[in-house]
């Protein structure tokens, strides 16, 4: 009677992980690839995946530093691509700028929309379906309006998603026209603590998100997605 109910108990659980695995291997997958404010400490990544409903899981390979060349030189490219996602949001520009040494640094009017079109056609040879997504703008006021730097890159993968015929979240615009809406004062609401030694300059970081910015800008990427990828969109909660 006992070894009976023991080999019941057995096929019970042996049943209920075979369950919990196969529904976890039915799950779409969806992968960030991005520099640091993808990722999920530091940028919009985690309240990102908050929103996706139990049918989907968030990958999020995104990393501190990197840009649309160190991504791939540095392997995790070829991470996003040996996850077999079924999606992956791509976005970069803020460390592909002037100033981030040779490693790092891509032209606008070349090398960046290369490595962005590099990107696309690898993912589609996997079968997963890319998205583009342009620069979170840094929240660095001129005159009560922002400045906008990464605007080249912006454009640059703008013209990429319309040439390769992907969709296109243009997180740029829309966080420029917010935080010119918001004002300094407001914007500021966004930025995470930075803590650091007293004998060092206490600096403010208007790049990065806290908690309250990064649910904002997950929720303008997840009303994005709504318009230009309405299979991914579906995933959503």
């Amino acid at each position: 009677m006992l070894r009976r109910s023991l080999l019941l108990l057995f096929a019970l659980s042996l049943s209920l992980s075979l369950s919990i695995s196969h529904a976890e291997e039915t799950r779409t997958r969806i992968a960030l690839a991005g520099d640091s404010t993808v990722t999920d400490k530091a940028g919009w990544g985690a309240a990102f995946a908050k929103l996706l409903g139990p049918n989907a899981e968030c990958l999020n390979f995104a990393a501190g530093g990197q840009s649309s060349k160190s991504f791939r030189d540095t392997g995790n490219w070829k991470k996003v691509l040996d996850s077999k996602p079924a999606y992956i949001l791509i976005q970069f520009g803020h460390n592909d700028m002037p100033g981030k040494g040779p490693k790092r640094e891509t032209d606008p009017a070349t090398t960046f929309p290369q490595n962005l079109t590099r990107f696309i056609e690898e993912a589609r040879a996997i079968g997963a379906k890319p998205i583009l997504v342009t620069s979170l703008t840094r929240r660095i006021f001129d005159n009560n309006k922002i400045r906008g730097e990464l605007k080249p890159w912006a454009d640059a993968a703008t013209k990429v998603a319309t040439e390769q015929q992907v969709p296109l979240v243009d997180l740029f615009t829309r966080s420029v026209n917010l935080h010119n809406k918001l004002g300094i004062a407001e914007s500021d609401t966004f930025n995470p603590t930075v803590v650091r030694p007293p004998t060092e300059a206490q600096t403010t970081d208007r790049t990065h998100l806290n908690a309250h910015g990064a649910e904002v800008i997950a929720a303008i990427i997840a009303e994005e997605l709504h318009k230009v990828a309405p299979d991914l969109a579906k995933l959503l909660k």
